[in-house]
């Protein structure tokens, strides 16, 4: 016995320094690695991971025309990591009032006035928000030694908000040309002189929309009922979405409106899979003689203005994409974006949609484009830049036609639609008076009525009761769950419930 606790002893004070060695060898290689490599300014200010996911606007090289050396590949592909590190760090350091990392990406000439404009700022307790969406530059000249570099940046896009105090003073959006020359130091392009010149570009690009098609909206809002708030993830199945696309057509209905979520697809990166999953449901509805109205931007809620370059990216891969395809009817730039007025700040969330709005303009001018605002006050927001008006109303029945009918004078002359309404058939332990079965069907059947008198387009919420609901959705209180699975016309079972007579007029 006492043998083999020695034996235990001597045991665990082997394992103990083989322990203790393995750490001292690990830590002498870590410093004779790091003392062996050059210091990486990248990972010192960590600008590429910034920039790969913050900041890539579309640049558009002109031919490569330039006086002086022959410009390869390679090296124009280095100018342009370079010189748009340069603009994010500008972009970084105007929000923050810091000239950190400023050195890294600009000649000490050059620095030192962003040193003297952020100080400036800095005392005066003034901050920018700014960021650029487009460039389309030109080399000039590129000496022989290859150390120099002179170009011109026509039509640069840019959109920034000025800020005293905390409280906005100047938001403006203008496209300029830039003079700029870079000089080659340590391997990296930095920015010896940067001059704005105005530019005779127009701001905004004259869009003619063709007419909105004529399709009056009967519709519902789509998930699968093994989904819910997840169309395109791993249950995904096409001969589920024909059954399903076949019910709502048989139901008298001819428009669905589907969620792309914006980190699902992969943000700017758009996940081929993900696009590949659209395109079939899109197929398949075209298959079914269904329209279909595509939201982008769900669960997205940043609208920072550093965030712009990945939005943009986001939603030109998907217009662009789907422009052609015979069953899309309208882009809806975001979900019920009117929520995060409070949260976000009104202003940044309607310059956000502003943008966007017209980066799909750009691509598609065949499409219409809407918002699907949660307050039907806020349905005039934007509407001269809008072809289609909808809102969702999950308010008193009662007063329902009245705020349609006022909402028609104040935009006459463009189509409307209710994007989303229903009322909820839970009741239950959580909710002990709450709406029946029976309650749902008098909904339908009185909103079918004030439709049908008053000429209404209309999607409902939704074709089907849900077993499972993404706490990301409705956040995990069990009495708002649980009313969130029974909004549907079809039970968890796969009845049509009470209200599914109601489900179209």
């Amino acid at each position: 016995m006492v043998n083999l606790k020695k034996l235990t002893i001597r045991s665990l004070s082997i394992l103990l320094f083989m322990s203790l060695l393995g750490v001292l060898i690990f830590g002498v290689s870590s410093l004779f690695s790091f003392l062996n490599t050059g210091a990486d300014r990248s990972k010192m200010l960590r600008a590429e991971v910034f920039q790969t996911r913050q900041y890539i606007p579309n640049i558009t090289w002109a031919p490569m025309t330039n006086v002086g050396r022959k410009m390869d590949e390679q090296t124009l592909r280095n100018i342009e990591k370079n010189y748009m590190d340069a603009w994010y760090i500008k972009h970084i350091s105007y929000h923050t009032n810091t000239i950190k990392g400023i050195e890294d990406y600009y000649t000490d000439s050059a620095e030192k006035n962003l040193f003297e404009f952020i100080n400036f700022n800095k005392k005066e307790n003034i901050h920018i928000e700014e960021t650029t969406l487009e460039h389309h530059p030109k080399i000039n000249f590129f000496s022989e030694d290859g150390q120099l570099i002179s170009l011109t940046d026509y039509g640069v896009k840019e959109y920034k908000r000025v800020y005293k105090n905390d409280s906005l003073l100047i938001e403006k959006s203008e496209v300029s040309d830039y003079k700029a020359i870079l000089l080659l130091e340590d391997g990296f392009w930095r920015i010896r002189h940067l001059v704005k010149e105005p530019t005779q570009k127009n701001e905004e690009e004259t869009i003619v929309f063709e007419q909105y098609p004529n399709h009056k909206i009967k519709g519902i809002n789509y998930y699968p009922q093994n989904s819910a708030w997840d169309t395109f993830g791993d249950n995904f199945d096409k001969e589920t979405l024909a059954k399903d696309f076949e019910i709502i057509k048989n139901a008298n209905l001819n428009t669905i409106r589907v969620f792309i979520q914006y980190e699902d697809f992969g943000k700017a990166e758009l996940k081929p899979e993900k696009l590949k999953k659209l395109r079939e449901l899109l197929d398949i509805a075209e298959q079914k003689d269904l329209k279909v109205i595509v939201t982008l931007f769900d669960f997205y809620g940043d609208y920072s203005v550093l965030d712009w370059t990945l939005t943009t990216q986001h939603a030109q891969t998907i217009v662009q994409e789907f422009k052609e395809h015979n069953a899309i009817l309208a882009w809806d730039v975001k979900n019920e974006p009117d929520l995060d007025f409070t949260s976000r700040g009104k202003e940044k969330v309607i310059a956000w949609l502003h943008q966007t709005i017209s980066t799909i303009k750009r691509i598609d001018q065949k499409h219409a484009v809407t918002v699907g605002w949660a307050k039907i006050e806020n349905a005039t927001l934007l509407k001269d830049r809008l072809n289609l008006i909808t809102f969702h109303y999950y308010e008193d029945i009662a007063l329902f036609k009245e705020a349609y009918l006022k909402l028609k004078q104040e935009i006459p002359n463009k189509p409307i639609a209710l994007g989303e309404y229903g009322v909820s058939s839970y009741r239950g332990i959580w909710k002990p008076f709450g709406s029946s079965e029976s309650t749902q069907e008098e909904f339908h059947k009185t909103m079918q009525s004030i439709f049908t008198e008053n000429d209404v387009q209309f999607l409902s919420w939704t074709l089907y009761d849900y077993k499972n609901i993404p706490t990301a959705v409705v956040g995990k209180l069990p009495w708002r769950k649980n009313a969130q699975k029974k909004f549907g016309f079809i039970d968890s079972r796969g009845k049509p419930k009470k209200s599914f007579k109601y489900i179209s007029n």
